[in-house]
């Protein structure tokens, strides 16, 4: 992924260059390889690089031959190639998956997004009609902002992060997922409409738990294209360990495909890789997958991820953290995140803290487990759920919004650190075939059996299929849902809500701000990210762009969103 800015329509896009460079130098952590921009009329387009793939010729904001087009992408396109292929009389000039979008526009307009297969935020400058078009993702993966000001109503701006926005605009907004501008029409319209996204259809289709497991391994495939170091985060939860599992078997199918030369009798190496004697890597690929976890000392997640590593065979690097060293990077983590959800910063900050050390560890593009929680209902409190409909509503309703939560925190946690996540989850076609499911399937049931998300690890439970190889062991895939943040380890939470109630008083929570609306923390920790956002984001619209993550309440739920105050919860506590 990269960092992207732009300014459609500026009075004077001359004078404001220099200003563009440094508001696109505000996401530069994004895309620390090159930057680069394109001034065509009145419009600026700017890019930050973080180079995957076609490292040597993909530099951007990309221009067509004949340079009408100038295109700028935050993102990875899965099907460039299938594209390719579809526009065969293009004059390509790199090997980059995002120039078949210039092509694409040519061809489809602004249906162009329907075509695409992957995450991304592009903006698309048509110097012949004096035209921007841009286009966000199905459901949000790559982060991506509007912004105007009414001092220059007809200039339009767009940022990968908020921060590039704030000095101008007096009106921002969250870009929605599935949705593209058309500034002709100056409308956002959406491109994305799957029929589960009607949360009052409720699907009746069948689990095929083959078809669950082979979608997922596709989609674990299409992200395994890179060119540079790659791995798996990995937390020792079920959706973490399953893309780990299907990743390390298609790195080592992967390697077994490619021509081989033994460098020493320990260590089959393919020509563009290698590890050394203490695993470190050494070039863009390896013949292991590299893993990495992270908790405080002796953290459940750290315990379970050290038993799948072990048993897929991957080269795992498990770090730790103390609580101090994760209270001190909290403005950091809300600098970068941009948001002052509690949910959200809590699962951040390790997230945070584990991408700087392995990008210090020479990899530049992991994979992560976010996602499976809302296709499934995985989260305990779904454990309450009154009926399969209203399961599956607020199923739909958690994916919707993804942007605005696990999205955000899976893309700006790596990303501040230059650091890509992809999520296999998400992916399009396995998406149609989770959400399609007939909801009575996914609901919990504890005295049945089927505890949270019982399809998908039926899926990969190979026990009654003889010489299988099995995917994880029992422990693991029957393990039950521990959220982020609970397993890296219990005290991390306690000690946010115990330094909380130290740092705010109850007179300070008792008189909440009055810009702050009807959106008053409950909770004394909430009050204390709120403080800190208002200082780094003091602009008004900011917190227009801000979503807290809670439980469903009319459920019963407990207020806390951690997933141990839930009462299926085999260590439950009161709250």
């Amino acid at each position: 992924m990269c960092g992207i800015f732009a300014a459609f329509r500026h009075d004077d896009i001359l004078s404001f260059k220099p200003k563009a460079l440094q508001l696109a130098k505000r996401v530069r952590h994004r895309g620390p390889d090159w930057s680069g921009n394109v001034i065509k009329n009145s419009t600026i387009l700017c890019h930050e690089r973080l180079a995957i793939v076609g490292v040597n010729s993909g530099a951007q904001p990309i221009t067509s031959p004949c340079g009408n087009y100038v295109l700028t992408v935050n993102g990875e396109i899965y099907n460039h190639i299938q594209l390719r292929e579809q526009c065969p009389d293009y004059e390509y000039q790199s090997l980059s998956d995002c120039e078949p979008i210039i092509p694409m526009y040519l061809k489809h307009d602004i249906d162009t997004p329907k075509y695409l297969d992957g995450m991304f935020a592009w903006c698309l400058y048509d110097s012949k009609k004096d035209r921007i078009v841009a286009a966000r993702d199905p459901v949000g993966i790559t982060t991506l902002y509007m912004g105007r000001s009414s001092m220059s109503p007809k200039t339009v701006y767009f940022a990968s992060e908020l921060k590039c926005l704030t000095d101008d605009c007096d009106d921002i907004i969250a870009f929605p997922p599935g949705h593209v501008y058309d500034s002709e029409t100056d409308k956002i319209t959406r491109y994305y409409n799957p029929e589960w996204l009607d949360e009052n259809r409720i699907p009746t289709e069948p689990a095929d738990y083959k078809k669950i497991r082979h979608t997922l391994e596709k989609a674990v495939r299409k992200r395994l294209m890179a060119e540079v170091p790659y791995g798996v985060l990995l937390s020792g939860g079920l959706d973490s360990s399953l893309i780990a599992s299907i990743a390390a078997r298609e790195t080592e199918k992967a390697n077994n495909e490619l021509d081989v030369t033994r460098y020493d009798d320990e260590e089959p190496q393919n020509h563009l890789a290698g590890i050394d004697d203490n695993g470190n890597l050494m070039s863009a690929t390896w013949s292991r997958l590299h893993s990495f976890a992270i908790g405080l000392p002796n953290a459940p997640d750290l315990k379970a991820a050290r038993k799948v590593a072990k048993f897929i065979g991957s080269i795992h690097h498990e770090h730790t953290f103390t609580l101090q060293e994760g209270l001190d990077a909290l403005d950091d983590v809300i600098y970068h995140l941009e948001t002052y959800d509690v949910t959200t910063i809590r699962a951040s900050t390790p997230m945070f803290l584990l991408s700087r050390k392995i990008k210090a560890q020479g990899v530049k593009m992991v994979l992560s487990g976010e996602g499976s929680d809302e296709i499934f209902g995985g989260y305990l409190y779904f454990a309450a759920a009154p009926s399969a409909a209203e399961f599956h509503a607020e199923s739909v309703k958690r994916v919707k919004n993804l942007h605005l939560a696990d999205n955000l925190r899976a893309n700006k946690s790596t990303m501040a650190w230059g650091l890509e996540a992809r999520v296999p989850f998400l992916d399009k076609e396995f998406l149609d075939c989770c959400m399609n499911i007939d909801p009575k399937e996914k609901m919990i049931k504890p005295k049945e059996g089927r505890i949270e998300k019982y399809i998908l690890r039926k899926s990969f439970d190979t026990s009654d299929e003889p010489g299988v190889k099995p995917y994880l062991p029992d422990e693991i895939l029957w393990r039950q849902k521990e959220q982020f943040s609970d397993g890296v380890g219990y005290s991390w939470i306690d000690g946010l809500k115990d330094t909380a109630e130290r740092v705010i008083s109850d007179e300070m929570f008792a008189s909440p701000k009055a810009h702050w609306g009807d959106d008053i923390p409950t909770t004394k920790e909430a009050y204390w990210y709120r403080l800190k956002f208002d200082a780094l984001f003091p602009q008004p619209t900011a917190a227009s762009t801000v979503m807290r993550w809670i439980p469903k309440a009319d459920w019963g739920c407990a207020e806390d969103p951690s997933g141990r105050y839930a009462k299926i919860h085999e260590q439950h506590v009161e709250a």
